[in-house]
């Protein structure tokens, strides 16, 4: 039976890992700012909707956006520690009551599909 080496393998992802990822919940507008790759060039790309679900785990930290472009729904899931991801921007403060939001998938228009807000979010300048 082969032992794995579990403080080995957190050391290494504790190298990985982010460290000015933003603080958000299930139910935050995020703008997530990927790199995306055409040929041999690379562009910022903006992805901008609702969190309906967060994963946590140290390096495998996940969490799904949902947007709605011209009546059709786009869900996107992305790694949190990704280098894919430029950096992520928290737009609006959600107040929900519930850790998944599968249930706006099956809601139409901007009445049905909207969220409470939580507060107000500090920026800090530096």
């Amino acid at each position: 039976m082969k032992k794995v080496n579990f403080a080995l393998i957190r050391e290494l992802e504790q190298e990985q890992v982010r460290e000015d990822r933003p603080t958000f919940r299930t139910g935050d507008s995020l703008r997530v700012h990927l790199k995306v790759r055409e040929g041999n060039r690379e562009r910022i790309q903006i992805f901008e909707g609702v969190v309906i679900r967060h994963q946590s785990g140290l390096l495998g930290e996940r969490f799904t956006v949902r947007r709605v472009t011209s009546g059709v729904g786009v869900e996107r899931v992305f790694l949190l520690h990704s280098p894919r991801i430029d950096k992520v921007e928290v737009v609006r403060l959600g107040k929900v009551r519930r850790a998944r939001l599968y249930y706006l998938r099956s809601r139409v228009g901007a009445r049905a599909t909207r969220i409470k807000e939580r507060g107000r979010i500090e920026t800090t300048k530096k």
